[in-house]
């Protein structure tokens, strides 16, 4: 089981659509595949049409008090199951502290998977904190999209900075550019800059209409417009992290 974190420092980056086409991606090339929403706006779910079980489950999961197979959920896509998310996970940094902070947490949990699943996607929320620190654990490879702006630039630095800090494997942390708009100078020449770092993969996404419809149409790209630019580049980079990860 090869487990794909989906993180940025900011939100608003192309971080849960990523993670919904690389996940519908996975399972159509064969591999049983999971997402687990961890961000409490619950993009991921939505865009997969997936409600949970119960409430509070992603509490119930970390305080041991209900199994993580019992919080998965099938989406409408084969290979394809999710552990939508919930309020509770709004309350995870102040719940992991209480048991004393262990980074160790998500790993644990996702082990009672493992046989189950190919891939594990996790959709997680920004910023550094406990729950940060849990998926970087357990995670095989932290994917981050980066825009390819100044800002952009710094929180990329600080990221790195944050994984040497905490003596994580920088090797993990592999990053995208997302939202490109190659007619802008800027977003040339940071990418060029930024290529200078073997961290990014060669392939792209651009900020493209069809992404954006993700939300009207509740689906992957590739599921309502196969055809599709932002399909092309969403198959070709996910190609990309195929290679680099299955390597």
């Amino acid at each position: 089981m090869f487990i794909a974190s989906l993180y940025n420092l900011k939100g608003g980056v192309g971080k849960t659509a990523s993670c919904v086409n690389f996940a519908y991606m996975a399972a159509k090339d064969g591999y049983r595949t999971l997402v687990w929403d961890l961000d409490p706006q619950g993009a991921a779910s939505y865009y997969f049409k997936a409600n949970p079980t119960a409430k509070g489950n992603i509490k119930k999961i970390i305080e041991h008090n209900l199994h993580i197979n019992d919080a998965i959920i099938p989406a409408e896509y084969e290979l394809l199951d999710i552990i939508p998310s919930d309020m509770s996970s709004r309350k995870l940094d102040v719940l992991l502290e209480s048991l004393h902070g262990s980074k160790k947490h998500f790993k644990n949990l996702l082990k009672q998977v493992a046989s189950e699943y190919d891939f594990v996607f996790i959709d997680c929320p920004p910023g550094f904190s406990n729950v940060a620190d849990n998926i970087f654990f357990a995670s095989d490879a932290v994917l981050m999209p980066v825009i390819p702006t100044t800002l952009s630039i710094r929180t990329y630095e600080q990221v790195k900075a944050y994984f040497e800090s905490k003596d994580m494997d920088l090797d993990k942390l592999m990053c995208f550019y997302t939202m490109v708009d190659s007619r802008k100078n800027m977003h040339n020449d940071t990418m060029q800059q930024l290529c200078k770092d073997k961290r990014f993969f060669e392939h792209y996404i651009p900020n493209l209409s069809d992404i954006e419809k993700m939300g009207i149409r509740n689906a992957p790209v590739e599921a309502f417009s196969p055809s599709g630019y932002a399909t092309t580049c969403y198959r070709a980079l996910w190609n990309d992290i195929k290679e680099g990860v299955l390597e």
